[in-house]
């Protein structure tokens, strides 16, 4: 069975940036915790209010949305976002 990486995209309001850093390491330890999965935060080159989140080798996708929609609400996420809050989820397995 392959797994799955999970990737979520996202514009940042660029004043409460400082405040998201921390709320994502907690997302990070809590979706490690219920999943053992290891979440990376990146952003992008060369637009700095664009972030994402990586999320490899997920074992059931189901599962492992469901928990990271939990606590994204959890934590607030959607308050740190730009004007649309909205997060995109994007599912990707290998092409092997």
């Amino acid at each position: 069975m392959s797994t799955t990486s999970v990737y979520v995209y996202y514009k940042v309001d660029p004043q409460r940036l400082d405040g998201l850093r921390g709320v994502i390491e907690r997302l990070f330890d809590a979706v490690r915790r219920g999943s053992g999965v290891q979440g990376q935060w990146q952003r992008r080159r060369d637009d700095p209010t664009t972030y994402m989140e990586i999320y490899p080798q997920v074992q059931d996708p189901a599962r492992f949305e469901a928990l990271l929609a939990a606590e994204c609400e959890r934590l607030g996420v959607t308050a740190y976002l730009a004007a649309d809050g909205l997060r995109r989820v994007e599912t990707f397995i290998s092409a092997e």
